[in-house]
């Protein structure tokens, strides 16, 4: 089968795009298309999941969008948050925007190195008194649950941030020979814009062991998983797939 057209379910990259390589190699040709956005949720959404913010005493963060989302829901439902509220982020890049709502004060902020568990390990004995607040999107992420469980903390968690599928009726998709999924939510949305969609000869790529599993719950079949040890990025495991071809 011939590849002559890709599309990525995000959208195209504003700086170098990691493709660069397979496009000039292969004369492959590659589009963009972001499959679903994420928003945060309205104060009407929020007050429904009952959860009192100044119940907690620390709030966690794995994205920037749910720092905007959190603080404008804490304007619009008139919540006061604290001098003591302490902040705990996946990263430094996401604890640093923090100042755009906070002063920035290492006492009361943390980061971990980008993962789940390194934010987890820096809670440590120091911290494990607190209750912690997990803002997250459309649902707690199973490996956040599971890590807090893990090490006892008391957590709980609202939805700030969701995700919404993009209208996907212009998209032709006849024109592609492969399409790569980042998230579960492209899964969720290409079925919702396409209910009776057959997949035929149309190749999948998919990004994270959850995308995968959506693929499997959708009944669709996946030609390229990413990341494993020779392919840590989607890039690259085209790559790899491409040099099998040829």
């Amino acid at each position: 089968m011939t590849i002559d057209n890709i599309l990525i379910s995000q959208p195209a990259p504003t700086n170098a795009s990691p493709y660069t390589e397979l496009i000039s190699k292969y004369g492959v040709n590659v589009d963009f298309h972001p499959f679903f956005r994420v928003e945060g949720v309205t104060a009407r959404e929020f007050r429904a999941n009952k959860v009192n913010i100044l119940d907690y005493t620390a709030i966690v963060f794995t994205s920037r969008i749910a720092i905007d989302a959190f603080f404008r829901i804490c304007e619009e439902t008139r919540v006061t948050v604290p001098e003591t509220m302490k902040y705990f982020c996946q990263s430094e890049l996401i604890a640093q925007y923090l100042q755009t709502y906070i002063v920035y004060r290492k006492r009361k902020i943390f980061f971990g190195n980008g993962t789940i568990s390194s934010m987890v390990d820096n809670i440590g004995a120091k911290h494990r008194g607190e209750n912690f607040l997990i803002a997250c999107t459309d649902g707690l992420r199973p490996d956040v649950k599971k890590l807090f469980t893990k090490a006892k903390l008391k957590h709980g968690s609202a939805v700030f941030v969701k995700t919404v599928s993009s209208d996907l009726s212009s998209l032709d998709l006849n024109k592609y020979q492969m399409v790569v999924f980042y998230s579960p939510s492209d899964v969720k949305s290409l079925l919702e814009s396409y209910p009776e969609f057959q997949q035929g000869s149309l190749l999948f790529a998919t990004y994270g062991s959850t995308t995968a599993k959506a693929m499997k719950d959708a009944k669709l079949r996946t030609e390229i998983e990413a990341p494993t040890p020779e392919a840590p990025s989607i890039a690259k495991a085209l790559l790899n797939y491409f040099e099998k071809l040829h």
